[in-house]
This record gives structure tokens, sequence and C-alpha cells, in this order.
């Protein structure tokens, strides 16, 4: 079997069996070709031929280029992901990946927002506008609900239950999980689909969508389109700093734990599979 052809079965069982997103895939093939661009430029064999002193040499050639420990360590697991599938599908009778040691990540605090910030960039937005009725109600969703980016871009209408005030999440791995949603954020949500949302809709000229959130041309808003929105939000804010979807996700959890909520409670609202993932932020 050539290696194309074991990279395309790998990325089928990321994309069905693990139900991983189009990013998270994108990154493990980025990290397979890396392995095999510098097997090729040293004269190494390919996948099925690669040997343990490979994968050393290539954690060494990723030191010698600058990558971070944090970089290697992504890298060295989404080759052992693939080492573990190809010893499953019967293509390798070991997985050569294993046993190789990734470079020891620093442990950081997760940075987040102080509530003056989060004022800040509330403030910013002229909810007098199509486009900040949407942006506000986004901004609500993200810090009020700890929800990821990509689970908010595929929010569908129907996962909108304002009478239990929740709304049903698709988490990673296709894992469902329902989220209390307050007063802040049910009223941004009706705001935003009373005035906003079929506005945006109207300059769809592929027709309708389900999708919750939509971008100026009508369309469903992408994780990019999210990051971009946030960008100009704080832009506006003057806040001496960058932000991401995934540091409101942040002070929602530190939030949370400061004003007394117990650790399960967060996991469970965050949709950690383990609590140690959760506890980096006690």
């Amino acid at each position: 079997m050539k290696a194309i052809e074991i990279v395309l079965r790998f990325k089928e069982y990321l994309e069905t069996e693990r139900s991983y997103s189009k990013y998270t895939v994108l990154n493990y093939l980025k990290d397979i070709e890396d392995f095999r661009n510098f097997l090729k430029t040293n004269g190494f064999a390919d996948l099925l031929e690669a040997k343990p002193n490979h994968v050393r040499y290539f954690i060494s050639f990723l030191h010698g280029k600058g990558y971070n420990e944090r970089t290697i360590a992504r890298k060295m697991s989404s080759l052992r992901s693939l080492g573990r599938f190809m010893v499953r599908e019967g293509i390798a009778d070991l997985n050569v990946f294993a046993d190789i040691s990734s470079p020891k990540i620093k442990k950081t605090l997760p940075k987040f927002l102080y509530y003056q910030e989060l004022d800040n960039l509330f403030e910013a937005i002229d909810v007098g506008t199509v486009v900040g009725k949407r942006d506000y109600a986004i901004l609500e969703l993200l810090y009020g609900t700890g929800m990821r980016v990509g689970e908010l871009c595929s929010l569908r209408i129907q996962d909108l239950d304002f009478y239990n005030s929740s709304i049903l999440v698709m988490g990673k791995g296709s894992k469902e999980r329902y989220l209390p949603i307050h007063d802040h954020v049910k009223s941004a949500l009706l705001d935003y689909l009373e005035f906003s949302r079929d506005e945006l809709l109207k300059k769809n000229k592929k027709g309708s969508t389900d999708i919750l959130f939509l971008n100026f041309k009508g369309g469903p808003l992408t994780e990019r389109g999210v990051r971009v929105v946030l960008n100009s939000i704080n832009l506006k804010a003057a806040n001496a700093l960058k932000i991401s979807p995934h540091m409101l996700r942040h002070s929602f959890a530190t939030h949370l734990l400061d004003g007394g909520a117990d650790l399960r409670s967060v996991q469970e609202l965050l949709g950690h599979e383990n609590l140690s993932t959760t506890q980096i932020y006690t």
C-alpha cells in the first residue's frame, strides 16, 4: 500500500469514526506531511519503512528549526495516532512512534479577560445595527456558555430552547450536551433573531439555511469569521491585548470557579472528557 493511500484512509477515519472537525483533521494531515517531507528530504523510507531512529531525527530537526515544545508534542501526538491506526488496520505490525517521548510542555495558566475588559467589548458594539446585534449575541454566547467556536458556528435555530433556557451543543466526537443560557444571553439571541438574522438571510443567493449565525452575505458564519468579528470588536474597545474565542471560554471557566462553582459542574459545561483538563483553571 502506498503512503498516500494510508494517509487518505487515516483522514477518513478521523472524519467518520472520530468525528473531528475540519480544522483538526487538517492539522493532523499537516503534521504527517511534515514528517513525510522530512523522510524524503533526508533519503529515508516513507511511512511503511520508517524506523524509531527516523522519528528521533525528526524531533531533533524540529528543535533545530526553532519549534517550541508544545508544537513538537502535538506533531508527535498526530504521528502516534497514525501509528495506532496503521497497526489496527493491519497495515503495520508495530507503531514506531509509540515509544518516542515527546518534549515536556511547561504548564501555563490559560489567559482570560477581566470584567472591565469584557465590559469594554460589549460596550464597543453598536447594537443599533444588523451586524451589531449579531456580534453582541455571539459575544454573549461565547462568554455566557463557554462553548467552543466550532460549536457556536454549527448551532442551528432548532437547537435553541428558550422555554427551558437551554441550548443543544454538538461537541467534540459528536457528543451532545445541553447548556443553560441566562437572561442576558436569551435577550441577545432573541434580539438577533427578531431584528437581524432575517435581514442577513436576504443577502443569501443560495437559499435558506437553518444555521444560527450568518455572515454579511447571508451564509453560515465560519470559525475564521468569528475571529474576525472578535478582532474588530476588540479594536474598537481599545483593549491592550489580543483576544480569541478560546480566551472567552477560559474567562467563562475562570470566573465560574472564582465565584464558587465546583469543578465537576464546570467540566460538564465545558464538555471536557477528563477532569484533569478542567483542573488547569484551578
